[in-house]
Protein backbone atom coordinates (compact mmCIF):
# COMPACT_ATOMS: atom_id res chain seq x y z
CA UNK A 1 0.00 0.00 0.00
CA UNK A 2 1.31 3.57 -0.94
CA UNK A 3 2.28 5.65 1.57
CA UNK A 4 -0.59 8.04 3.29
CA UNK A 5 -0.45 11.24 1.23
CA UNK A 6 -1.45 12.74 4.46
CA UNK A 7 1.56 11.84 5.81
CA UNK A 8 4.37 13.79 6.09
CA UNK A 9 7.69 11.59 7.66
CA UNK A 10 10.15 13.69 9.71
CA UNK A 11 12.68 11.42 11.05
CA UNK A 12 13.06 7.51 10.69
CA UNK A 13 15.91 5.27 12.51
CA UNK A 14 16.58 2.47 15.12
CA UNK A 15 14.33 2.26 18.34
CA UNK A 16 15.62 0.27 21.15
CA UNK A 17 14.10 -0.14 24.51
CA UNK A 18 16.12 -1.12 27.42
CA UNK A 19 15.61 -1.76 31.39
CA UNK A 20 17.09 -0.97 34.52
CA UNK A 21 16.42 -3.06 37.14
CA UNK A 22 16.34 -1.53 40.65
CA UNK A 23 19.47 -1.42 42.81
CA UNK A 24 20.11 -4.63 44.57
CA UNK A 25 17.83 -6.48 42.23
CA UNK A 26 19.69 -8.99 40.34
CA UNK A 27 16.63 -11.05 39.06
CA UNK A 28 13.58 -8.77 38.12
CA UNK A 29 10.15 -10.78 37.28
CA UNK A 30 8.28 -7.76 36.60
CA UNK A 31 8.14 -3.96 36.25
CA UNK A 32 7.89 -3.35 39.87
CA UNK A 33 11.45 -4.35 39.62
CA UNK A 34 11.77 -2.12 37.27
CA UNK A 35 13.99 1.40 37.73
CA UNK A 36 13.62 2.92 34.43
CA UNK A 37 12.63 2.11 30.87
CA UNK A 38 14.81 3.56 28.22
CA UNK A 39 13.48 4.63 24.92
CA UNK A 40 16.87 5.22 22.36
CA UNK A 41 16.40 6.70 19.14
CA UNK A 42 18.99 6.63 16.85
CA UNK A 43 17.99 8.60 13.56
CA UNK A 44 18.85 7.87 10.28
CA UNK A 45 21.98 9.78 8.32
CA UNK A 46 23.10 11.52 12.17
CA UNK A 47 25.70 10.22 15.02
CA UNK A 48 23.39 10.72 18.05
CA UNK A 49 21.56 8.73 20.10
CA UNK A 50 18.63 10.17 22.57
CA UNK A 51 17.97 8.20 25.59
CA UNK A 52 14.83 8.76 26.62
CA UNK A 53 12.99 7.28 30.14
CA UNK A 54 9.77 6.76 30.29
CA UNK A 55 7.46 7.23 32.95
CA UNK A 56 5.92 4.48 34.94
CA UNK A 57 8.31 2.42 33.22
CA UNK A 58 5.31 1.67 30.90
CA UNK A 59 4.23 2.41 27.54
CA UNK A 60 1.06 3.68 27.42
CA UNK A 61 -1.26 0.85 25.48
CA UNK A 62 -1.96 2.22 22.26
CA UNK A 63 -5.18 0.83 21.48
CA UNK A 64 -6.73 3.49 24.04
CA UNK A 65 -6.53 5.30 21.38
CA UNK A 66 -6.12 8.95 22.87
CA UNK A 67 -7.32 7.84 26.38
CA UNK A 68 -3.78 6.87 28.23
CA UNK A 69 -0.90 8.76 28.05
CA UNK A 70 2.37 8.84 30.26
CA UNK A 71 4.99 11.36 30.80
CA UNK A 72 8.54 10.95 29.47
CA UNK A 73 11.78 12.97 29.10
CA UNK A 74 15.03 13.40 27.24
CA UNK A 75 17.40 12.00 29.80
CA UNK A 76 20.54 11.95 27.56
CA UNK A 77 21.85 12.43 24.50
CA UNK A 78 25.13 10.96 22.98
CA UNK A 79 27.71 11.93 20.13
CA UNK A 80 29.37 8.62 20.99
CA UNK A 81 27.59 5.09 21.58
CA UNK A 82 30.43 3.82 23.62
CA UNK A 83 29.52 6.93 25.72
CA UNK A 84 25.86 5.23 26.05
CA UNK A 85 27.58 1.58 26.46
CA UNK A 86 29.17 2.83 29.37
CA UNK A 87 25.96 4.77 30.94
CA UNK A 88 24.19 1.50 30.56
CA UNK A 89 26.59 -0.82 32.39
CA UNK A 90 26.76 -1.71 35.90
CA UNK A 91 27.79 -0.18 38.94
CA UNK A 92 28.91 -0.25 42.44
CA UNK A 93 29.21 2.12 44.54
CA UNK A 94 29.26 2.74 48.20
CA UNK A 95 26.97 4.70 50.51
CA UNK A 96 27.34 5.89 54.19
CA UNK A 97 24.13 4.27 55.13
CA UNK A 98 24.30 1.35 53.48
CA UNK A 99 27.56 0.17 52.37
CA UNK A 100 28.65 -1.13 49.09
CA UNK A 101 25.18 -1.08 46.73
CA UNK A 102 25.12 -2.75 43.02
CA UNK A 103 23.12 -0.98 40.05
CA UNK A 104 22.43 -3.61 37.36
CA UNK A 105 23.52 -3.35 33.78
CA UNK A 106 20.15 -2.31 31.51
CA UNK A 107 18.81 -5.01 30.03
CA UNK A 108 17.89 -5.07 26.11
CA UNK A 109 13.97 -6.15 25.66
CA UNK A 110 13.26 -4.72 22.32
CA UNK A 111 14.60 -3.73 18.92
CA UNK A 112 12.70 -2.44 15.70
CA UNK A 113 12.70 0.74 13.59
CA UNK A 114 10.55 3.65 13.74
CA UNK A 115 9.83 7.12 12.59
CA UNK A 116 8.38 10.51 13.57
CA UNK A 117 5.96 11.99 10.86
CA UNK A 118 3.46 14.78 11.15
CA UNK A 119 0.01 12.81 10.31
CA UNK A 120 -3.39 14.96 10.50
CA UNK A 121 -2.13 17.60 11.96
CA UNK A 122 -0.06 16.54 15.05
CA UNK A 123 3.05 14.38 15.11
CA UNK A 124 3.24 10.78 15.90
CA UNK A 125 5.82 8.57 17.14
CA UNK A 126 5.42 5.38 15.55
CA UNK A 127 7.53 1.69 15.85
CA UNK A 128 7.72 -1.49 14.36
CA UNK A 129 9.22 -4.64 16.30
CA UNK A 130 12.45 -6.46 15.10
CA UNK A 131 13.48 -8.57 17.90
CA UNK A 132 11.90 -10.20 19.78
CA UNK A 133 10.31 -11.94 16.75
CA UNK A 134 6.77 -12.43 19.12
CA UNK A 135 6.97 -10.23 22.10
CA UNK A 136 6.56 -12.17 25.33
CA UNK A 137 6.12 -11.66 29.07
CA UNK A 138 8.44 -8.81 29.24
CA UNK A 139 7.23 -6.88 26.66
CA UNK A 140 3.82 -7.17 27.74
CA UNK A 141 4.60 -6.25 31.15
CA UNK A 142 6.09 -3.07 29.78
CA UNK A 143 3.62 -2.15 26.86
CA UNK A 144 5.71 -2.22 23.88
CA UNK A 145 3.44 -4.16 21.23
CA UNK A 146 4.56 -6.05 17.85
CA UNK A 147 4.26 -2.47 16.29
CA UNK A 148 2.18 0.97 17.59
CA UNK A 149 1.90 4.89 17.30
CA UNK A 150 1.69 7.62 19.74
CA UNK A 151 0.59 11.28 19.16
CA UNK A 152 4.25 12.85 20.44
CA UNK A 153 4.25 15.98 22.17
CA UNK A 154 6.96 18.42 23.37
CA UNK A 155 6.57 20.54 26.61
CA UNK A 156 7.86 24.02 26.31
CA UNK A 157 10.72 24.02 28.86
CA UNK A 158 9.81 27.83 29.79
CA UNK A 159 6.25 26.86 30.49
CA UNK A 160 5.50 25.90 34.09
CA UNK A 161 4.84 22.22 34.85
CA UNK A 162 1.33 20.78 36.09
CA UNK A 163 1.05 20.07 39.96
CA UNK A 164 3.45 17.56 41.48
CA UNK A 165 4.94 17.04 37.97
CA UNK A 166 7.73 17.97 35.76
CA UNK A 167 11.11 17.94 35.93
CA UNK A 168 13.82 20.33 38.03
CA UNK A 169 16.32 20.51 34.84
CA UNK A 170 17.29 23.41 32.82
CA UNK A 171 16.78 23.21 29.51
CA UNK A 172 18.56 25.28 26.85
CA UNK A 173 17.10 25.06 23.80
CA UNK A 174 18.33 27.68 20.61
CA UNK A 175 16.02 30.47 19.80
CA UNK A 176 14.53 28.51 16.09
CA UNK A 177 13.68 25.53 18.38
CA UNK A 178 11.75 27.94 21.16
CA UNK A 179 10.14 29.46 18.51
CA UNK A 180 8.12 26.01 17.29
CA UNK A 181 6.59 26.56 20.18
CA UNK A 182 5.17 29.76 19.36
CA UNK A 183 4.12 30.66 23.27
CA UNK A 184 2.34 27.25 23.49
CA UNK A 185 2.78 24.88 26.64
CA UNK A 186 3.18 21.91 23.97
CA UNK A 187 4.28 22.09 20.52
CA UNK A 188 4.54 18.97 18.26
CA UNK A 189 7.77 16.86 17.86
CA UNK A 190 8.43 19.09 14.48
CA UNK A 191 11.24 19.09 14.27
CA UNK A 192 12.34 16.09 15.26
CA UNK A 193 15.48 18.22 16.98
CA UNK A 194 14.05 19.11 19.93
CA UNK A 195 14.61 16.19 21.25
CA UNK A 196 18.50 16.56 20.97
CA UNK A 197 18.35 18.58 24.79
CA UNK A 198 18.53 16.59 27.54
CA UNK A 199 15.93 17.05 29.99
CA UNK A 200 13.32 17.97 27.51
CA UNK A 201 9.79 16.54 28.55
CA UNK A 202 7.44 14.84 26.04
CA UNK A 203 3.60 13.58 25.86
CA UNK A 204 3.29 9.93 24.71
CA UNK A 205 -0.71 9.72 23.90
CA UNK A 206 -2.03 6.19 22.47
CA UNK A 207 -3.15 6.22 19.35
CA UNK A 208 -3.38 3.01 17.60
CA UNK A 209 -1.26 -0.58 17.11
CA UNK A 210 -2.57 -1.27 13.52
CA UNK A 211 -0.31 1.03 11.38
CA UNK A 212 -1.54 0.61 8.32
CA UNK A 213 -4.80 1.50 9.79
CA UNK A 214 -3.80 4.49 11.35
CA UNK A 215 -1.20 6.36 8.73
CA UNK A 216 -1.75 4.48 5.70
CA UNK A 217 1.34 1.16 5.50
CA UNK A 218 3.83 -0.33 7.49
CA UNK A 219 7.12 0.90 8.41
CA UNK A 220 9.53 0.53 6.05
CA UNK A 221 12.54 -1.96 6.86
CA UNK A 222 10.06 -4.12 9.16
CA UNK A 223 10.55 -7.60 7.67
CA UNK A 224 14.35 -7.54 8.04
CA UNK A 225 15.00 -10.43 10.49
CA UNK A 226 17.56 -10.12 12.82
CA UNK A 227 19.40 -12.41 15.23
CA UNK A 228 21.96 -12.90 17.90
CA UNK A 229 24.98 -11.95 15.93
CA UNK A 230 23.19 -9.10 13.55
CA UNK A 231 21.31 -7.14 16.24
CA UNK A 232 21.48 -3.33 15.78
CA UNK A 233 21.27 -3.40 19.35
CA UNK A 234 24.76 -4.86 20.00
CA UNK A 235 26.74 -3.02 17.17
CA UNK A 236 25.01 0.17 16.88
CA UNK A 237 24.81 0.81 20.88
CA UNK A 238 28.10 -0.75 21.16
CA UNK A 239 26.80 -3.27 23.78
CA UNK A 240 28.26 -6.12 24.78
CA UNK A 241 26.12 -9.27 25.00
CA UNK A 242 27.81 -10.41 27.76
CA UNK A 243 27.40 -7.79 29.90
CA UNK A 244 23.59 -7.64 29.65
CA UNK A 245 20.90 -10.32 29.81
CA UNK A 246 19.52 -11.15 26.42
CA UNK A 247 16.81 -13.57 27.25
CA UNK A 248 13.94 -10.18 27.44
CA UNK A 249 15.09 -9.50 24.07
CA UNK A 250 14.99 -13.05 22.15
CA UNK A 251 12.90 -14.62 24.78
CA UNK A 252 10.58 -12.53 25.60
CA UNK A 253 11.06 -13.45 29.08
CA UNK A 254 12.71 -12.03 32.09
CA UNK A 255 15.50 -14.99 33.11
Amino acid sequence: MARSEQLDVLERGNIYFLVRPRVEEHDPEGPDDVQNLYVVLSPEGRKIYRSLIIGRAQLPDPDASGRQKHWGFVDAVYRDPKELSRALREETYSTKTRGERHRPAARPVGEGVYEIASHKGHTHLSYALELPEQPGEVQGDLGIEAEASYVVSVKNPDQPSPPRMGLKREVHLPQHLKEAFGGRKFADADPPELLDHEGVEVLLVAATSDLRRELGSDLPGRTQEENRSSADIFRDLRLRASKHPVEPLFEGRWA
